[in-house]
């Protein structure tokens, strides 16, 4: 079977099984207005959620658990269910959450809060009855949750409940005696409630700021990471680090990276174990995501076909240098604010990287046409200073072949033109040698040997010129 299908199944039966306990608890007394209070309570806490990593393992956290406590604690019943599943349309909204993703979460949230109306409504609503039954809506969540990491991405069932069991615990505990102590002070106490919302609204800014800089500080980390591992600042291994450290920071399934190079467009892909591909696609800016992102102002999060993702453009959009999007497996947590505000870092150091890689990839191409100009410009020299024996030898060969043309006779004229006429033959090769020299310095060394004249074969020592336009005098007759 499909494993869309057999998530669809298990949200069913879980539907299923929320209904049979939910028409066995009754609906309780609840006022109006703490039906309404719950219901935007659970919207604005599933919204605002808290993202951790911890070694490079993704948690969210909320405080819906605190909410449901306190209402169970203020009026036990079946109530809670209906306001918690209402509670969670703001959150698919703003997630742009899949149709799969909104069965199951809908099925999760229906049996997990079914289960703790059933159990506190049997222990008659006490803040013993509040914490088992809040200790069975935290069992049968984790239980929940592991089920799409168990057939989505195929992680062991068991190992997925109890991998991060004992911090969602603490979690769990500390958000339900939150929630149950201001149930209790609204209704015993209601001006205590102010003093216990000044230090948790404290201590949530600073969890916050804590995460914030968390992020950054792990952000320019694998940015520094991938800055010792490289060897150069060129366009290609800036493009690598970033991608590696958007994958690893943002919790990206997997990364694309189109960046503006000389060539075109080239696309780069990967995930956080740090193998990367790249491609050149002319046709990558006309990608409908490339197009939504250049649409788009700042970061962009939001669901496509089932998958989480989170798009930001480097640079301008009319003149951007890459645009980057990072995606989740499908079924995974969507991206929230805090996603976004690292993405954001990301790109400011990003731009800063591609345009430091751009600089020396500018420089580098200009100290290489420098060295080209000033090598062809030393051939060109060495040309002119080896071609002027043979030059000025086939000058002064014309001028006697035409004086002996014009003016001379007899088999001594035609002697005399013959030698002139292997005169110039050897200038030609001379030039022809002075030119090869030129292309290749090498040859120059093959000259020296046999500009000794004690080291000059008998053959070469015949002649005044050799094949690379050095001139051998001899002042002695070879014996």
């Amino acid at each position: 079977m499909n494993p869309a299908w057999r998530l669809r199944c298990i949200a069913l039966l879980a539907l299923a099984a929320a209904l049979v306990l939910g028409s066995q608890t009754p609906w309780g007394h609840p006022d109006v207005a703490g039906i309404v209070l719950l219901t935007i309570a659970v919207g604005v806490s599933n919204i605002a959620l808290v993202n951790v990593t911890v070694a490079r393992q993704r948690m969210t956290f909320s405080l819906t658990e605190g909410l449901v406590a306190g209402a169970y604690l203020m009026a036990p019943g079946a109530w809670p269910i209906v306001a918690t599943l209402i509670g969670l349309i703001p959150m698919f909204v703003v997630n742009r959450a899949s149709l799969l993703k909104i069965q199951f979460n809908i099925a999760q949230y229906a049996i997990s809060t079914s289960v703790a109306s059933y159990v506190v409504f049997s222990m008659h609503g006490s803040i013993p009855a509040c914490v088992v039954a809040m200790a069975t809506w935290w069992m049968t969540n984790q239980i929940m949750s592991a089920v799409p990491l168990s057939i989505m991405a195929g992680e062991n069932f068991r190992r997925a409940v109890f991998e991060d069991a004992s911090l969602q615990v603490v979690h769990a505990a500390g958000t339900t005696s939150i929630g149950l102590l201001a149930a209790w002070l609204i209704v015993n106490a209601p001006f205590g409630l102010l003093g216990l919302l000044v230090p948790v609204i404290l201590l949530w800014i600073s969890f916050d700021e804590q995460t914030s800089k968390s992020g950054e500080a792990r952000l320019f980390a694998e940015l520094a990471r991938g800055q010792e591992q490289a060897i150069t600042h060129s366009v290609e291994v800036s493009a690598r680090v970033v991608l590696t450290a958007a994958a690893r920071v943002l919790g990206g399934a997997d990364v694309e990276l189109i960046v503006v190079e000389h060539e075109g467009p080239v696309v780069y892909s990967g995930d956080e174990s740090g193998h990367t591909k790249r491609r050149n696609d002319d046709e990558a800016f006309d990608l409908p995501w490339v197009l939504r992102a250049l649409g788009a102002k700042g970061v962009l999060t939001g669901s496509e076909d089932g998958r989480p993702f989170c798009s930001a453009v480097v640079g301008d959009a009319d003149q951007p240098m890459a645009v980057l999007i990072a995606r989740r497996a499908e079924g995974s947590g969507g991206f929230g604010r805090r996603d976004a505000a690292l993405a954001a870092v990301l790109v400011a150091q990003a731009k800063s990287w591609l345009s430091v890689a751009e600089l020396a990839a500018s420089r580098d191409e200009a100290l290489a046409r420098a060295d080209a100009a000033d090598e062809a410009a030393r051939s060109l020299g060495d040309i002119g200073a080896d071609t002027a024996p043979a030059l000025g030898m086939l000058r002064d060969s014309a001028t006697r072949l035409a004086r002996l043309a014009s003016g001379s006779s007899g088999h001594d004229a035609v002697t005399d033109i013959v030698d002139e006429l292997h005169a110039v033959e050897r200038a030609v090769a001379s030039l022809l040698g002075a030119i090869a020299l030129a292309a290749d310095p090498a040859f120059r060394d093959f000259d020296d040997e046999f500009a000794d004249p004690t080291t000059i074969p008998a053959a070469r020592r015949d002649e005044d010129w050799t094949t690379t336009g050095l001139v051998v005098r001899h002042s002695e007759p070879v014996r």
